[in-house]
Order: C-alpha cells, then sequence, then structure tokens
C-alpha cells in the first residue's frame, strides 16, 4: 500500500510587521509594585516584551500585539489596573469578506501549519452570506474509525485534472480497446493560482513552484516566469499562454498543464492538444452569468478543463456595478447544466476567488467544482493585509500581465520575499487546510473527496430550509396585497 500523503509543515514565525487584535490598558500611575504581581504570571510574556521594548528610547509605543485575550492579568490585578480592548488598527484590515479576523487566522495557521484552534470558542455568527449559508452533515462524526486524522481509515484527497472517458471498449479477449486517458492526479483539491491584483516583478512565482512541488500539485504564473524557473521546478508550473502562436514553446517543455485565456481564438488549442497528446489544457475564464453556456459550447471540441475565477470576494464578474451571484450559486447551476447534457464526468472544474478558508474548498467541491484555485490566501500567508486601497486590482482574474509596479505603500515589500520562507509559509497554510480537509471528510463519512464533488443532499443550504420552513409566511395574498 502507498504511503499516506502528508504535508510536511515546519513552523516559520511571520517576519513581518504583525496586528495583533487585542491590545493593554495599564494605568501605571496607581500601581502599588506588588510583589506577586500579575505582569510576571503572564504565560505569553507579553508584558516582558513590552519592558524590553520601552527600554529602547527611539521605539514608538505599541499596543500589546502578542496578547491572547486571555484575560488572566485583568481579573488578577488587585488593583484593577489593567483593562484589554480590541486594536484599531486591527480593525482596519480587509475589507467585508477578507476580515481582519480572518487575515489573522491565516497567519497563525501560516505560522505552524496547523488547525486554529480558539480556547475561548466559536462567538461568531451561524450563517450569513456566501458559503456561511451552507452547513456540511456530520453525521459520522461519533464513528472512532472515521475521525479524521486521528482515525484509523485512510481518506483520500487526491482528485484528477483531464478529459476523463464516458465509457470503456473491450476486445473478445478482455483486452482494452479504448484509448487510455490523459489525467493527471494531484494529492490535494487546490493548485496556487497567480495573485488576483497586480504586485509587481517578485520571486513569488518560483516559491509558489517550490510550494507546489512539496505539495504535489501545480503552480499557475505567467509563461514568462514559468520559462525562467530551474529545471527542476518547471513540471510543476502551468503557465498561462496568453499568445497562442508567441508562446508555443511552453509546449514542448513536457508542460503538464497549461492554461489559455478565454477568447475568440481559443477553440484552436484543440489542434495545440493534438500535437502535443500530453498536455493538459484549462481554459481560463471569468466567472459570469453565461458561463455554463461557454463551457458547454467549449466541451463539445477537445477542452475539458476549466477554471473559473471569481471576483474576491467569490461573486461573478459582472460587467456593470450590479452585484453578482455567489459562486455557490454558480456552481450549481454550471454542474447542473453539465449532469443534464450527460457530460460532468468528462468535465474537469476549478473555481477560484474568494477561496478564503478550508471549509471553502470543501463547500465549493459539494457545490459541483472538481478543486479550487487559492490565491489571495497564499498573499496573506506572507504577511499581506488584503488594504483596501494599496492594490491595484486585475479586471476580471484573466490578467497576467504583472507590472513592474509594487503595491503602493505596502508594508510586506513583495519584491524582497525570500523565496524559502515564502514558499514554507504556503505549505504551512495548504497544510492546516488539508488536515481540516480530512476532519471534514471523516466527519461526513466520506472517504475521498471525489465522492464530495456535487453532494449536495449531504449538505444544507440555508436559503432553502428558509423557503421551506417560512414559504407560506413571506408569501403576500392578493388580498393583503391591494390593502
Amino acid at each position: 500500500m502507498p504511503d499516506r500523503y502528508h504535508i510536511h509543515t515546519v513552523p516559520t514565525p511571520g517576519r513581518f510587521y504583525r496586528v495583533g487584535k487585542f491590545g493593554g490598558i495599564d494605568w501605571r500611575e496607581d500601581c502599588s509594585r506588588c510583589s506577586n504581581c500579575v505582569k510576571r504570571r503572564c504565560c505569553f510574556d507579553v508584558y516582558t516584551h513590552e519592558t524590553a521594548h520601552n527600554r529602547d528610547p527611539i521605539a514608538a509605543i505599541q499596543t500589546l500585539y502578542e496578547c491572547k485575550a486571555c484575560f488572566s492579568c485583568v481579573q488578577g490585578c488587585t488593583k484593577g489596573l489593567l483593562s484589554l480592548s480590541v486594536n484599531p488598527e486591527f480593525l482596519e484590515m480587509g475589507d467585508d469578506f477578507w476580515t481582519p479576523d480572518l487575515i489573522l487566522s491565516t497567519w497563525n495557521q501560516s505560522d505552524s501549519g496547523r488547525i486554529p484552534v480558539s480556547g475561548a470558542g466559536y462567538r461568531g455568527r451561524f450563517h450569513g452570506p456566501g458559503f456561511d449559508s451552507i452547513w456540511t452533515d456530520m453525521s459520522e462524526i461519533v464513528r472512532p474509525t472515521r475521525d479524521g486524522i486521528h482515525g484509523r481509515e485512510y481518506i483520500s484527497t487526491s482528485v484528477d485534472i483531464g478529459p476523463k472517458p464516458m465509457r470503456l471498449r473491450f476486445a473478445s479477449d478482455g483486452r482494452i480497446l479504448s484509448e487510455p486517458a490523459n489525467l493527471l492526479e494531484i494529492q490535494i483539491p487546490a493548485i496556487l493560482d497567480l495573485p488576483p491584483w497586480l504586485i509587481g516583478r517578485s520571486g513569488l512565482s518560483e516559491a509558489r513552484a517550490v510550494a507546489a512541488k512539496e505539495l504535489k500539485t501545480f503552480a499557475v504564473m505567467s509563461a514568462r516566469d514559468a520559462a525562467l524557473l530551474p529545471p527542476d521546478l518547471k513540471p510543476f508550473a502551468a503557465p498561462v499562454i496568453q499568445d497562442i502562436r508567441g508562446d508555443g514553446n511552453e509546449f514542448g517543455e513536457g508542460r503538464k498543464m497549461v492554461q489559455l485565456l478565454d477568447g475568440p481564438d481559443v477553440l484552436t488549442a484543440a489542434e495545440i492538444i493534438s500535437e502535443n497528446p500530453q498536455s493538459i489544457v484549462s481554459v481560463r475564464m471569468a466567472l459570469r452569468p453565461n458561463s455554463a453556456d461557454r463551457i458547454i459550447e467549449l466541451s463539445r471540441s477537445q477542452i475539458k478543463v476549466f477554471q473559473l475565477c471569481a471576483d474576491l470576494h467569490g461573486c461573478e464578474r459582472m460587467s456593470d456595478d450590479s452585484p453578482g451571484r455567489h459562486m455557490k450559486d454558480v456552481l450549481r447551476e454550471i454542474h447542473g447544466r453539465l449532469v443534464n447534457e450527460g457530460i460532468r464526468d468528462e468535465v474537469t472544474l476549478i473555481v477560484s476567488g474568494g477561496i478564503a478558508l478550508a471549509e471553502h474548498m470543501a463547500k465549493a467541491i459539494i457545490c459541483g467544482a472538481d478543486l479550487v484555485a487559492v490565491d489571495t490566501a497564499l498573499l496573506v500567508a506572507i504577511g499581506c493585509r488584503v488594504c483596501r486601497s494599496a492594490h491595484r486590482r486585475s479586471g476580471d482574474g484573466t490578467d497576467v500581465d504583472l507590472s513592474e509596479a509594487s503595491c503602493g505603500s505596502c508594508p510586506v515589500a513583495f519584491g524582497s520575499v525570500d523565496r524559502e520562507y515564502a514558499a514554507q509559509r504556503m505549505i504551512n497554510l495548504i497544510g492546516a487546510w488539508h488536515s481540516q480537509l480530512i476532519e471534514v471528510l471523516g466527519a461526513m463519512g466520506i472517504r475521498e473527496v471525489r465522492r464530495l464533488r456535487g453532494e449536495m443532499g449531504r449538505a444544507i443550504f440555508m436559503e432553502e430550509i428558509e423557503k421551506e420552513a417560512f414559504g407560506d409566511l413571506l408569501q403576500v395574498s392578493p388580498l393583503q396585497a391591494s390593502a
């Protein structure tokens, strides 16, 4: 039996300025200098680090960014001089989707590579928009043999990329007459995608390739960056071909997977596939209301792999300013259309944009995706705060011509990030996500992630439950409407 797939994580503390959630307020004027001061008993040595910082006369006064809000010092101070508050700088990070708590959780997972645990318990809402409106079925959580990462059964997280035959043909003597399927198997249902905005020239493409090699997956990057990779990393790069004629040499370098930008000439990829049968070609397109029609149109040719690029919040990219649907609804529509057309098993769907948590990966697969592409979360793993105004956003998720300009006054300075440091932080984050995915699969009683695709019966959608429970109450009778 082959060895279990395991992601080797290494604790990698962040090297950039970390913004903490809580800060301490200390009224030192009334301090009695107690011999058993609670500050000395802080299990995180927050006050010790603060004292060492304050000895530097030119250092700026900072809040206690290492505080974990255990309230031990607040409750233990005999004079009641200590209190905690939320750091205002922390609340300024991110936006409505990439919340400060989500960014901090991503940082912590990238530090250790472990599943995040909150000692104070979950104090958030139990449903909300987007993926937060989906509850997964955890009916098998009591079975000891399927207890996630602690169980005795092997839970597979590998998926296939590429066209799959709908049927097999056999000769009278049992020989298989069907041509072997050209499939790529990766060990985790995630690939490492391009940055969602222009971050300037940096070594992040090579760092993602290093991480992809360790994770046994692929890193999407521009053809120019893929050509500059060392020979040992090139098999793990999936270059995006903007000009089929100009970048066609990328097919001749043993590429296992390449991407083509959707456009009027994308069907010429069928000719390229016939000349390079070992390369899986994926069409990269923006997630739009007509995506299902476009996928069905292209799937009638030899193109069977598609990456759907949602916006930063996981919604459709609309031509006007109107809000688009969340990817969970679009994926369910596309999956259903492909099933009705009888071609679902032939097509591989990759979705990107708005994949911020491990649960988003599982829920996207439940809604019909085969795997996800991680983009913004990889930048957050390195230290990005998802600034609201500093980043230049790309238009439709298919802009891969990275500019020479940097992200304004970004405190992370991606251009100076060490390759090994960035790669290990990405590996730690995906390692934590992989453990959480196994926990979800184990609790659902599913032994391989391939079976999770489209299993909408194993999930509860809040909109459907509300409609079923309160549908009659929400309807207005004609008599009430006229009144």
